[in-house]
């Protein structure tokens, strides 16, 4: 299971850090705190349903200043409106006896197992959104994998599994799915997918005509050599 701990009674833990990405002077990227907690939000959900889970609340870990929270939760708020489902209670803490000087934040979602996942060999395997890290994400908006579109593949059953890639690159996360295996794809493998601007997206072979029609151009085919 990708970076999520499974706990007694079903429940699953995933979480998700950014440091020195925000509205601080001396951020290395500097984009609004929104954003930030969105595409950090973001990561932890696909965690979730990466592991067969669906989320059930938010803890938000704030280190960057009293006047950070709304907007911090602000960009959660808006990645579950983006679904179209409610946003799970949130809670947390923020850091108000030492000033930063860059922002950091971190969010943990904890989400109950819905969902048996069918082996990643059973399937086959696409990548969805093109790697980009940093002020890049920022760039290329419309290469990012679109979670509306997944969440509807989802519900619609078109696809089985997803798989965030984020720092490591995609040859990392294939690797921990399928094992050392060779194969090819259409983006550098190495690259790094930031906050997880590529899902990799199982399918049923019957299904893969459907998904393409769903997700376009930016659904490719991973090859196993």
């Amino acid at each position: 299971m990708r970076n999520a701990l499974s706990l007694s009674k079903g429940l699953i833990v995933t979480t998700d850090n950014s440091g020195a990405i925000g509205q601080k002077e001396q951020d290395v990227v500097n984009v609004p705190d929104d954003m930030t907690s969105y595409f950090s939000g973001r990561v932890t959900l696909l965690e979730q349903w990466a592991a067969g889970a669906e989320p059930e609340a938010i803890i938000l870990h704030n280190f960057s200043g009293e006047e950070a929270w709304n907007r911090y939760v602000a960009g959660i708020q808006r990645l579950f409106d983006e679904i179209g489902i409610e946003t799970p209670k949130i809670t947390g803490s923020t850091e108000t006896n030492i000033k930063t000087l860059q922002s950091c934040i971190g969010i943990t979602i904890i989400g109950n197992f819905v969902k048996e996942l069918p082996s990643a060999t059973d399937l086959q395997w696409f990548t969805y959104g093109k790697p980009l890290v940093g002020d890049q994400v920022v760039a290329e908006p419309e290469k990012i994998a679109n979670l509306t579109m997944i969440y509807r593949a989802m519900q619609q059953k078109l696809i089985e599994r997803i798989w965030p890639v984020g720092s490591k690159g995609i040859a990392k996360e294939i690797r921990v799915l399928l094992g050392d295996r060779s194969f090819k794809c259409d983006w550098d493998m190495q690259a790094s997918a930031g906050p997880s601007t590529v899902i990799l997206i199982g399918i049923y072979k019957e299904k893969i005509q459907q998904a393409q029609n769903l997700f376009g151009e930016l659904l490719k085919t991973i090859e196993i050599i």
